[in-house]
């Protein structure tokens, strides 16, 4: 398997407080992978550096073979932040065109991808509306459309069904295992919700800037003797300590 995305001994401390702390880590193309963690725990500091939109203080961060930050590679990464990034005077369809814009789109590219993205997270009725009208799931749910908006090859979702009603977060989660099956597209997930661990390929579970434990969601109830996540990252932590 390709290594799409490589970490080396990455740290990054903001001020005396350490955030990231000796990180190594390879994610293979063609799989979900999920950063598992309380919050506050490194996980929105790290995928930020993996965009290129921070720098770690030591070690390095390679993306499809090139060394991060990269400007070159924003083609190829769709980030949904934690936190909505969105021009709320704009429609929903003139927020996904404003975005589309910035990438190496056609007119008709641009067209089928608004009409894909908005289906996908059921806003294609409420594209005509103003994102200030929106609801904070209607945010999120814009987000995620304009992070898969130009097709990345990489896509990072931080955090991305908070707010987000039960059967359309199980329709996000078929589509990310259909992109990745059938796209061959590399997932990244942040979120500290136990259960969504379950639907990752690989794990890695994150307190305090430090990797706990990682593997298969198999692999790591059957290393812990755990029924389940929360007994894992409680285990994983004592071990730690």
């Amino acid at each position: 398997m390709i290594n799409t995305v490589e970490i080396e001994k990455v740290g990054k401390s903001f001020g005396k407080k350490v955030v990231l702390n000796e990180i190594d880590l390879t994610i293979e193309e063609g799989t979900i992978y999920g950063f598992i963690g309380p919050s506050g725990a490194g996980k929105t500091t790290l995928v930020k550096m993996i965009v290129g939109m921070d720098s770690p203080d030591a070690g390095f961060i390679q993306v499809l073979g090139k060394k991060m930050p990269n400007l070159e590679l924003l083609q190829d990464i769709g980030y949904m932040a934690q936190s909505d990034a969105l021009y709320t005077e704009l429609t929903g369809k003139e927020n996904l065109s404003f975005f589309a814009s910035l990438y190496k789109l056609n007119r008709t590219e641009t067209k089928e991808r608004i009409a894909y993205t908005a289906k996908l997270v059921n806003l294609t009725d409420d594209l005509n509306k103003k994102v200030s009208t929106y609801s904070g799931g209607m945010k999120r749910r814009l987000s995620l459309a304009i992070a898969l908006i130009q097709n990345p090859q990489i896509l990072i979702l931080d955090e991305p069904t908070v707010g987000i009603d039960p059967e359309l977060r199980l329709t996000i989660w078929n589509e990310l295992f259909r992109l990745k099956k059938e796209e061959g597209k590399t997932i990244i997930v942040t979120t500290h919700v136990m259960e969504e661990a379950e639907r990752c390929d690989y794990i890695a579970m994150v307190r305090d800037g430090r990797i706990l434990t990682r593997g298969t969601p198999i692999e790591l109830k059957e290393t812990y003797h755990a029924s389940n996540f929360d007994e894992v990252f409680l285990q994983a932590g004592r071990m730690r300590q």
